[in-house]
């Protein structure tokens, strides 16, 4: 399978999974100001999933884009992170609607943990077969401890809920700051 398959599915997956976690906001029954304040939560939970998908998403390019090859084991780990990524909707729906309590964080901070550490093992995958390029194998060796370390804060965050949702979220908000704009030596490696 060539690599822009692989993307494609995935920019489709993606899609969706943006699409559904947009249906789940519902317009308020109250139409004043107060019925739309009351959605805050809700809207704030999508706000930084949507950020969370839409790194994920500019960062799969990126990756897809570094594959010499797509064999079933690319395949299977790209099929594992997009399952994490697909209950994502769920988790942000679960936290908004629960007003960020300690269990809402807690799976929020889970599932973002395994899709996490899903797509640490996509980028593994993709590393295993770069081993014959110096210049690549030093790019995904910086790359896999950057995602060992958001998957760290993400699992760390699924304990700290129960101390403080405060804190637990900004844990989980951190990969995305550390992620926000890709690695330039990818982009410079892809424009060559």
């Amino acid at each position: 399978m060539k690599a822009n398959r692989l993307e494609a599915f995935s920019d489709g997956v993606i899609a969706i999974i943006i699409t559904i976690m947009v249906l789940e906001l519902k317009v308020p029954h109250d139409h004043s100001l107060a019925g739309l304040l009351v959605m805050w939560p809700l809207f704030l939970s999508y706000a930084m999933s949507f950020l969370m998908v839409a790194i994920y998403w500019n960062n799969h390019h990126h990756l897809i884009h570094l594959a010499r090859r797509v064999d079933g084991a690319v395949m299977w780990a790209n099929l594992n992170l997009l399952f994490w990524l697909s209950l994502v909707p769920f988790t942000t729906a679960f936290l908004g609607e629960n007003r960020a309590t300690p269990l809402a964080v807690a799976l929020y901070g889970l599932n973002s943990a395994l899709a996490g550490g899903a797509y640490y093992l996509l980028q593994r995958t993709i590393a295993a077969h770069a081993r014959a390029d110096a210049r690549l194998t030093q790019l995904h060796g910086c790359m896999l401890r950057k995602g060992r370390l958001a998957t760290a804060l993400y699992v760390a965050s699924v304990p700290l809920a129960w101390v403080s949702t405060g804190l637990a979220l900004a844990l989980i908000v951190t990969p995305a700051i550390m992620y926000f704009i890709p690695d330039r030596e990818v982009e410079n490696l892809m424009r060559e």
